[in-house]
């Protein structure tokens, strides 16, 4: 049976764009689908994923950040780190067309627009970590200081 070509994402031609190696973690995805189930699904170790998250300050306007699937956000951690006084999660209904990204399928890389961007510090050590590559279901995996240059990011200690 011959398989089908993947269908590449903003996200991916950035990547090459920038000559930045990476590789893709394909899985079914459903409604439930969480990092524990894509971890086995994929046969990866589930503290590598990490997931992307928008928010908007007060001052800045929107912010993305990158945390490990396991931890929550820190809205306070992350209004200092970026400037603000306050920060609240972009609503769900404005995240396409915020981002050009719907839910379940948010890749920090390749959005419409460069947003400041903040990642988690435990990412830091990390060989590789693996994010969102654009599609439900896709999942790239890259060197986190690479991902921090093709996002233009910041680490930061951002969870709970």
């Amino acid at each position: 049976m011959k398989r089908k070509k993947l269908q590449k994402t903003n996200a991916i031609r950035l990547l090459e764009k920038e000559n930045i190696d990476y590789k893709i973690h394909e899985y079914k995805w459903n409604e439930i689908s969480e990092a524990k189930k894509i971890a086995n699904d994929v046969g990866i170790s589930q503290e590598k994923i990490y997931k992307t998250l928008v928010s908007v300050g007060d001052k800045t306007g929107v912010l993305v950040t990158c945390i490990p699937s396991s931890s929550e956000l820190d809205l306070k951690a992350l209004a200092k780190v970026s400037g603000n006084k306050k920060v609240e999660m972009l609503p769900m209904k404005n995240l396409e067309k915020t981002t050009g990204y719907i839910r379940g399928g948010c890749s920090p890389i390749g959005m419409k627009k460069l947003f400041p961007t903040y990642i988690s510090s435990t990412a830091e050590s990390m060989e590789s970590v693996v994010v969102s590559a654009g599609r439900r279901g896709l999942q790239i995996e890259v060197n986190p200081d690479e991902l921090l240059a093709v996002t233009n990011a910041n680490y930061a200690i951002i969870t709970i």
